[in-house]
C-alpha cells in the first residue's frame, strides 16, 4: 500500500484510515520522540500498520504538512486570543487559579 492510501482529507483536516483520528495527532507524537507502538497504545482504534502508513505519509510530504500543522498552530492561536477578548474575567480567574496550585 502507498502511505496515501492510509490519510485522507475530510473537512479540511488529515484523518488516519477510516478514523477520526488526525494526522496532526500522530505527527507530533512521532515527533516528540514516540515510537509507532506507543502511538497505537494512545490511539488503539489504529494499526500498527496505518500509524506507520501515516508516518511515511507525513515524511513524503513534510514541507507541505509541516505548513498544514503551522497554520493549524496560527489558528489555534487565534481562537484563543478571540476567546480571551471575550471573556477576560474567566481567564484573570484562570490565571490566578493556576498561580494558587503547588
Amino acid at each position: 500500500m502507498k502511505s496515501e492510501e492510509y490519510v485522507s482529507q475530510q473537512e479540511g483536516a488529515y484523518r488516519v484510515g477510516g478514523t477520526r483520528v488526525s494526522l496532526d495527532s500522530i505527527v507530533y507524537a512521532f515527533l516528540e520522540g514516540q515510537t509507532p507502538e506507543t502511538i497505537v497504545q494512545w490511539f488503539p482504534v489504529l494499526s500498527l500498520e496505518e500509524v506507520y502508513g501515516a508516518i511515511t505519509y507525513y515524511l513524503a510530504h513534510r514541507a507541505e504538512m509541516d505548513a498544514y500543522l503551522r497554520e493549524g498552530e496560527l489558528e489555534a492561536e487565534r481562537l484563543r486570543e478571540r476567546t480571551r477578548r471575550a471573556d477576560p474575567a474567566f481567564y484573570q480567574k484562570l490565571a490566578s487559579a493556576r498561580q494558587r496550585q503547588p
